[in-house]
């Protein structure tokens, strides 16, 4: 697992913003991860700056994100 970065906020269309300090892939190569190395979703979006990126993540549908707010989240390796 690689560190992906703190979740700032949920958006108002549900997916959870975090911010990271490397640019992550995104689609089904971006598997998202929380500290039990449990899934919570896959990486829909990365925006912003380049040294800083925001990463939007879609949350599957057993996960709520409001409960991952502040949590570190993590990048599954493949």
């Amino acid at each position: 697992m690689r560190r992906l970065g703190k979740v700032l906020h949920i958006s108002k269309r549900g997916s959870i913003i975090l911010q990271t300090d490397k640019t992550p892939p995104v689609g089904g190569r971006s598997v998202v991860l929380d500290k039990q190395a449990k899934e919570v979703g896959t990486i829909i979006d990365v925006f912003g700056p380049v040294k800083t990126p925001y990463v939007a993540v879609r949350p599957k549908k057993n996960t709520n994100p409001h409960k991952l707010v502040g949590m570190l989240l993590y990048l599954q390796k493949k």
